[in-house]
């Protein structure tokens, strides 16, 4: 049994040995490298996953600093603005929020690309 870090990991240790059948008595086997999806697919279907997943050789995950991908931001724009935006999403059928982030990063992507021609 591999040994676990706190009693979550234990648990969760218990869990995968009742659901997978018991401790492995076997080696288990190595994944083989897919061209693409397709037979990446093909080959699930046609085998099981516990003759390939080994508990002991599990990888203990730490997203504690990851971040949001975004990043909220208040802007005080004229009605008049926020009319024309909505009606021009409205055309487009997306969300005017949407648009403003389109709009705003190509105008951004415009600026440095006129940024490096010039340097």
């Amino acid at each position: 049994m591999a040994r676990c870090q706190s009693k979550k990991e234990r648990k969760l240790f218990e869990m995968e040995k009742t659901i997978l059948g018991g401790e492995k008595h076997g080696k288990t086997q190595n994944i083989p490298k897919f061209k693409n999806e397709d037979e990446e697919a093909r080959f699930w279907a046609a085998h099981d996953f516990a003759d390939y997943y080994d508990t002991d050789r599990r990888v203990r995950s730490n997203f504690v600093n990851l971040k949001p991908s975004t990043q909220s931001v208040t802007v005080r724009l004229p009605k008049l603005t926020v009319q024309m935006l909505k009606m021009l999403a409205n055309e487009q059928d997306v969300p005017y929020q949407s648009l403003l982030k389109i709009y705003l990063n190509e105008k951004i992507q415009e600026k440095l690309a006129q940024k490096q021609k010039i340097l």
